[in-house]
């Protein structure tokens, strides 16, 4: 990546009719750099459409990503549903790289109240499965486990960051307003706290890490438990302002996904404010 690319939570709001062709023309017409395919409920999408979509990236040279279903645990006590969750993610990297998508991200586990360090040596073990099946596949496409919004779910600062270092085609995808939200509002929401994050992932990962970034944001509403929903930006008390000046200070490059209500009002506004630091 050269630059910091703004981008949708899947096909804008807005867009008429729902197809990608209309997507990439709308998100041109606001200034938008692409979108994460949203593969909520299953990895669905035709070979007919992949082969347009790489066409459309190829013409219009917007950046694609792919957010894996969400019913993902690698941790789960069922074993069926363990593979289950390998298969689904595989099949979104699969299909991402098809279409010339530049990384896939997902919620990897939930902890179900055992231990931390257990829980993330079965995670680990599960990507190690599954990276050696896309090697074996020549898929090169980056794997990011997303951090994660409650502290129920295996996904923490320190884990995405640790499972970054064990695996060269994994990565962080940083979800900002869920690293707010996990710790109920207290932690992540200063300049100096987005400072740090940027500081650990080139200190602990790489620069490179921080020159193909993969971040979402979004305003969210959170309780003590965590995250409940998400919120537009100006609804909320999420500090975009000066998460938008550390990305800028820090010289990160990649795509930053809004996933508010009304995404793509709230990713011009991103991207407004980041061109005018």
């Amino acid at each position: 990546m050269d630059k910091l690319v703004f981008a949708t939570a899947g096909i804008p709001i807005k867009t008429k009719p729902r197809t990608y062709k209309a997507a990439f023309e709308h998100l041109q017409k606001l200034g938008l750099g692409g979108l994460e395919v949203e593969f909520v409920r299953g990895v669905n999408m035709p070979v007919s459409t992949q082969e347009e979509v790489r066409k459309l990236i190829s013409e219009s040279g917007m950046t694609l990503s792919a957010h894996g279903p969400f019913y993902i645990n690698l941790n789960s006590q069922e074993e069926d549903k363990v593979e289950a969750s390998i298969k689904r993610i595989l099949e979104t990297a699969r299909v991402a790289k098809n279409f010339g998508g530049y990384s896939i991200t997902f919620h990897a586990a939930f902890y179900l109240k055992q231990d931390k360090q257990d829980v993330y040596k079965t995670v680990r073990n599960k990507f190690e499965e599954i990276i050696s099946t896309l090697n074996s596949e020549d898929n090169n496409i980056w794997i990011r486990p997303e951090t994660t919004g409650k502290e129920t779910q295996w996904g923490d600062l320190d884990e995405v960051i640790k499972i970054s270092n064990e695996f060269e085609q994994v990565l962080p995808c940083i979800d900002f307003s869920h690293l707010h939200a996990r710790y109920a509002g207290t932690r992540y929401n200063t300049y100096d706290d987005f400072a740090r994050v940027f500081e650990r992932i080139g200190s602990e990962i790489g620069v490179y890490a921080l020159e193909n970034f993969h971040a979402h944001i979004a305003g969210i509403e959170y309780g003590a438990k965590g995250e409940k929903q998400h919120l537009m930006l100006e609804e909320s008390d999420m500090n975009y302002k000066d998460l938008l000046k550390a990305f800028k200070d820090f010289n990160i490059k990649g795509l930053v996904i809004c996933e508010s209500p009304i995404m793509e009002d709230d990713a011009v506004l991103l991207k407004e404010y980041y061109d005018s630091i």
